[in-house]
């Protein structure tokens, strides 16, 4: 290994560590990731040859361009995904669609609302991402529980639910978005085969928390709820047509892609597109003959609401991660990591799952999408084990610590749960759904759908 793949190594694992460490330099993650890609580039740049052999000069120079354009083209159809989606599930957010929630989660048992919490979330982080689905259950869990106590016990299920149901939809998490777009999976094979064990990971944690939940919620948490509902600009009707335009297009963004044979973020901005031409003909109605520009929940004006940071820390860790790939290190590093396990997929799988409890999972995945090309048959083709474990440990393993997802860290934030608290209280039932839901896995790949030899 020559020294300036070392050099580039070193840069890119103290990037890493300013990343975990956040919370403590208090620089935000996003200047971190864009610094470190700008610097890992930089570094390949001063002696490209050496990874590029046979050309110089203009020849030279022209390949690295094409390589970095190809890498950021690759990037950017995972970004303009989520700026999509993360625009849809604004728009339908801040014009009431997700009302519907707060009534089908009305119920006096606190161990019922706590099934009912998990069910939604799971259901809801399939079709959103996790991040967003876990910011409006907690504000909904707000407004139906006073106690903190008992409501950190409802958030902590929200990370897991929310992890899990991520984990099984092409669409329902950073990563799994990754893997589909990559081609790794697909949506059918991911719905059929990792729904069972992404439930299962869910469902065991629910059932050991609730045994932490007696007795009914105060009546007072009920009438908040009733009067705490918000005054929005259109009718049930139009709001009810935003949620199934925004929503049921999302759901329908696998359809598209199947039929049009078009990258998954075209179908998006079609959604988007749609849904943005709606509401301004239900804001023109409204305001007729007035003008309405000034209207804060119309979508130009919830465009400055995207978190941007996030979506520029996406393209900086994951050009980042591309830098490894072009270099080489990540093959060196599967290789290795076969070597050691002997090929077992299981196990590396699962180790990776466990790290992204630790670190972040994004550049995990980028970081195996680069390890292991897709092979036509075998573990490693579309839909193999490796990748649809990959894409079930790499969402459900970030919810053994409560700074392992985008969903904990957020709900840490939130309700103030400390690392501590966590750990003792939920790290465990967080881990026993996970092992439970790998176990379920290997029973229905090695019982339940054998592959003909």
């Amino acid at each position: 290994m020559s020294t300036l793949t070392i050099a580039i190594i070193i840069m890119f694992c103290m990037g890493y560590l300013f990343i975990a460490l956040e919370s403590v330099t208090k620089i935000n993650k996003a200047a971190i990731a864009l610094f470190m890609f700008v610097i890992c580039w930089t570094l390949f740049m001063i002696d490209p040859a050496s990874y590029i052999p046979g050309l110089s000069g203009m020849a030279l120079t022209n390949e690295v361009s094409s390589a970095i354009e190809k890498h950021l083209g690759s990037t950017s159809t995972t970004l303009f995904f989520l700026m999509g989606a993360m625009t849809i599930v604004e728009i339908v957010d801040q014009n009431g669609g997700f009302n519907w929630v707060r009534n089908v989660m009305k119920t006096k048992s606190k161990r019922a609302l706590l099934w009912r919490i998990a069910f939604i979330t799971f259901i809801l982080s399939a079709i959103l991402d996790n991040l967003t689905t876990s910011i409006v259950m907690i504000m909904i869990l707000r407004k139906l529980v006073h106690d903190h106590k008992d409501r950190i016990i409802y958030a902590s299920l929200v990370i897991i639910a929310a992890n899990s149901g991520g984990s099984f939809s092409p669409i329902g998490d950073v990563t799994t978005i990754m893997l589909w777009n990559k081609g790794c999976i697909t949506a059918a094979g991911v719905l059929s085969e990792i729904t069972i064990p992404s439930l299962i990971s869910m469902a065991i944690p629910a059932a050991i928390l609730q045994f932490s939940l007696k007795g009914e919620l105060s009546q007072d948490d009920n009438i908040k709820m009733k009067a705490d509902y918000e005054v929005l600009d259109f009718s049930r009707h139009q709001r009810n047509a935003i949620f199934v335009l925004g929503v049921g297009g999302l759901m329908l963004v696998p359809v598209f892609k199947a039929l049009t044979g078009l990258p998954p973020f075209v179908g998006i901005l079609l959604v988007l597109s749609i849904l943005w031409i709606t509401t301004e003909v239900f804001y023109r109605r409204l305001h007729r003959g007035h003008d309405a520009e000034g209207t804060g929940k119309r979508v130009v004006a919830l465009l400055h609401n995207i978190d941007m940071s996030t979506i520029l820390f996406f393209l900086g860790i994951l050009m980042a991660v591309a830098c490894l790939e072009q270099v080489g290190v990540l093959s060196s590093l599967g290789q290795a990591l076969n070597v050691a396990f002997d090929g077992n997929h299981y196990a590396v799988t699962g180790i990776i799952g466990i790290l992204s409890s630790i670190v972040d999972n994004v550049p995990l995945v980028a970081g195996c999408m680069g390890m292991y090309p897709i092979s036509p048959t075998g573990d490693m083709a579309v839909d193999g084990i490796f990748w649809q474990l990959l894409a079930y440990c790499a969402g459900v393993g970030g919810s053994m610590l409560i700074i392992g997802s985008a969903a904990g860290v957020v709900v840490m934030g939130l309700e103030k749960i400390t690392f501590g608290w966590y750990m003792k209280h939920v790290s465990w039932i967080a881990a026993v759904g996970y092992f439970a839901g790998i176990l379920s896995y290997w029973v229905i790949r090695t019982f339940i759908m054998v592959t003909p030899a």
